[in-house]
């Protein structure tokens, strides 16, 4: 594997840069994090209202994600109870939680295990938003290469957490509502690229859709939000407080 990291992290912005959905910013970390030797990752993102639902970002085995969300885990899960307080990286195993580990707690790091996640980096990120996540670097053992390469490149895994989750959250939206208007995610999107400046022909260059498709998203806005002119409607859209940035 290439240990030019200088090349490997230009291709990962490049990659990012070109991301729309969560399926290419997986792969974009995916592709990163092989290429230094790091093959599982998980991008978890806590949501800012209690009753919201978590984004989950990973190549780990879809049966186990889906285990994990279903659970709830990330509620009890050790990491991200520590990863919750910022701080620095650090590496954790089954361990983690010392003799303070509940049996639920103990349950849920024996059923990582049965899919070969029993130890990694876990990158904690709190932003200026005050938003909390986390981007995990996992293996099935503490084996001497994943403890070397994660300790040889940590700081380098750090910055490349920290665009994740910028881009993330800058692109992928967890919250498509408009002053109390739910809307798609089309919507949203069209919406947010409109407030940047951006005609349709270039969201629609952008997103890889005809203008029309844009015209007719942002029209459906206008409707649901009861304003006539786009630009009330951006105006809306940042009372929100959203990121249009």
């Amino acid at each position: 594997m290439t240990r030019d990291l200088p090349l490997v992290f230009e291709t990962f912005l490049e990659r990012l840069s070109q991301s729309i959905d969560e399926a290419d910013f997986r792969d974009a970390m995916a592709e990163a994090a092989g290429r230094l030797d790091l093959i599982s990752f998980a991008y978890l993102s806590l949501p800012a209202r209690p009753s919201g639902k978590p984004r989950l970002i990973s190549n780990y085995p879809p049966r186990w994600t889906r285990q994990y969300l279903e659970n709830q885990y990330e509620k009890l899960d050790p990491v991200i109870l520590r990863a919750r307080n910022g701080g620095c990286p650090f590496h954790w195993g089954s361990n983690l939680g010392g003799d303070k580990m509940s049996p639920a707690q103990q349950q849920l790091f024996d059923e990582a295990a049965q899919f070969s996640i029993c130890c990694g980096l876990t990158i904690p990120i709190v932003d200026l938003r005050g938003r909390i996540a986390a981007v995990t670097f996992a293996a099935d053992e503490p084996r001497p290469v994943f403890l070397r390469v994660a300790e040889r490149y940590e700081q380098a895994l750090q910055l490349m957490a920290a665009c994740f989750h910028r881009c993330v959250r800058r692109k992928l939206p967890s919250d498509r509502t408009v002053d109390g208007i739910s809307l798609t995610s089309r919507e949203y999107e069209c919406l947010r690229w409109a407030a940047r400046g951006n005609s349709a022909w270039v969201t629609g260059r952008i997103l890889g859709i005809k203008p029309r498709t844009i015209a007719f998203h942002l029209d459906n806005a206008k409707k649901k939000l009861g304003v006539r002119t786009q630009n009330q409607a951006i105006a809306l859209l940042g009372s929100e407080g959203s990121s249009i940035l």
